[in-house]
């Protein structure tokens, strides 16, 4: 393999707004090392992590300059030494990558490499990663949400909260979604949501509530806790858990609340799960796509060199319609 490849990717030279996103079009191809593999990306995954790691507020940041981006769906093109789950020309999609997704090529370590079947095309490939590894890790490892349950899916429309519809429909829960347009209420149920509710509507927490005959809800999956916290607390049924995936600032809550019906808040990282807890996963997930209930909703498509639009609609959207992808 010739040395001198090169390729178009998105390099990060300094922490700020997304047009700090920008288009080199001379990047050095990377190799794979030792148990990783290089994949030829067709399209990327973005997930709001992104825009919040870009913009230099998150808790981790990467060493300057990066390429952003986990979620790539594409074509192997080589794979490292001791490399045995794929092969060159295989169809796969990772849930992290070592040089940054928003490329050409990414090389990623073979144990975040997942084979991608043939009923999926790329665009749903790149919108799998951290959505659906996120929705099992909240509702499965975290809130222990069993069939029979209630569970709140609060932003049901976007890349997390499609996933959790999905996934929560699959295990058995019944499923309410909020989102924030029709169009979004729409996709939640055609998603698996039973109900859906405005969350921009006066009263539609009370609405959530009848629609539980009064009891509340098991589970809520929360991609909005500034917002929403102090609500959720409130919607609960007995023994309820809220799971915090997502926050964008502060919230004023009453510890009071947690102790009305002894609940609980727990957050949510998909950067802390074990190999064990990917591998159950990846299992899962690789049925659901067998038997046709894994199917990602994908959104607005934007071209690599538009990086930094789909940074500024995915935060500013007044409403998600499916998960927002990068094609190459």
């Amino acid at each position: 393999m010739s040395v001198s490849r090169l390729m178009r990717a998105i390099r990060v030279s300094e922490f700020g707004a997304p047009s700090v996103l920008r288009l080199c079009p001379d990047v050095p191809v990377p190799q794979p090392g030792p148990r990783q593999v290089l994949i030829r990306v067709r399209a990327c995954g973005v997930n709001p992590v992104e825009t919040y790691i870009r913009s230099g507020s998150y808790a981790r940041k990467p060493s300057l300059p990066y390429t952003p981006g986990s979620d790539v769906a594409g074509v192997v093109d080589a794979v490292g030494e001791g490399v045995t789950a794929v092969k060159a020309g295989d169809r796969v999609f990772t849930t992290a990558t070592e040089s940054g997704g928003y490329a050409e090529y990414a090389v990623a370590a073979d144990d975040c490499v997942h084979k991608l079947p043939d009923a999926l095309d790329f665009t749903q490939g790149a919108a799998i990663g951290v959505p659906y590894f996120t929705a099992y890790r909240a509702l499965v490892h975290k809130a222990h949400a069993k069939a029979g349950e209630t569970v709140l899916i609060h932003g049901a429309s976007g890349g997390v909260g499609v996933a959790a519809c999905q996934l929560s429909r699959a295990l058995g829960l019944r499923v309410l979604g909020t989102a924030g347009t029709p169009e979004g209420m729409k996709l939640a149920l055609s998603n698996g949501a039973h109900l859906a509710f405005n969350h921009r509507e006066e009263g539609y927490a009370d609405k959530i509530t009848e629609a539980t005959g009064g009891r509340g809800v098991d589970v809520i999956v929360e991609m909005l806790s500034n917002v929403n916290l102090s609500k959720d607390l409130q919607l609960l049924a007995y023994g309820g858990r809220v799971t915090v995936i997502g926050s964008r600032g502060s919230i004023e809550i009453n510890p009071r609340d947690t102790m009305a019906k002894e609940s609980s808040i727990m957050g949510v990282a998909l950067f802390f799960s074990t190999p064990e807890e990917k591998k159950e996963c990846a299992a899962l997930l690789f049925a659901g796509m067998e038997a046709g209930w894994l199917r990602p909703a994908v959104g607005p498509q934007y071209p690599l060199e538009k990086a930094a639009q789909a940074h500024h609609d995915i935060i500013q959207s007044p409403g998600a319609a499916g998960k927002i992808v990068l094609t190459m």
